[in-house]
């Protein structure tokens, strides 16, 4: 499921010194440019995060960036971003994110099929290190696609 979702092209990597507000415009914009999701939703992923706190934080320096569909999904996809240094959300070091993914669901069954998978696959604590070291989109892809056949 994950390996459909999160394409290539959606995956991406910079070296460049990010707020948290600017990680996830640049999280989201593989998915704003394919038409998925609208500037809207990234706004609103953005003020989700400053009104509601850091709850898009996973844990071991990764962060789940999402608001609800209504507010600009047109299609259900996945992006990631690896950062070269953490971006903490609303700037609190115990909030360092290194590994952002944008979280777009058009609708509930997808919403849950989607994260179920993506659930999977960070629980894995092997296989998330393998992400966060990995240094290209196709060693990702590569990953997934491993982990997933091997369930």
């Amino acid at each position: 499921m994950l390996s459909r979702l999160l394409p290539e092209r959606n995956i991406h990597f910079t070296s460049a010194t990010l707020t948290w507000r600017e990680a996830i415009t640049q999280v989201a914009a593989p998915l704003l440019e394919a038409g998925d999701i609208t500037p809207e939703y990234v706004r609103a992923m953005q003020d989700s995060v400053e009104a509601g706190g850091t709850y898009i934080d996973l844990g071991h320096g990764i962060a789940l960036a999402h608001a609800r569909p209504e507010r600009g999904v047109v299609r259900t996809g996945i992006a990631m971003l690896r950062l070269r240094e953490p971006a903490p959300l609303l700037d609190l070091p115990e909030h360092a994110v290194d590994l952002y993914f944008c979280f777009a669901a058009a609708d509930a069954d997808a919403h849950m099929r989607a994260m179920a998978s993506l659930a999977r696959i960070l629980s894995d604590a092997d296989t998330r290190q393998a992400l966060r070291d990995a240094g290209s989109a196709p060693e990702v892809t590569k990953l997934i696609t491993e982990f997933e056949e091997s369930e």
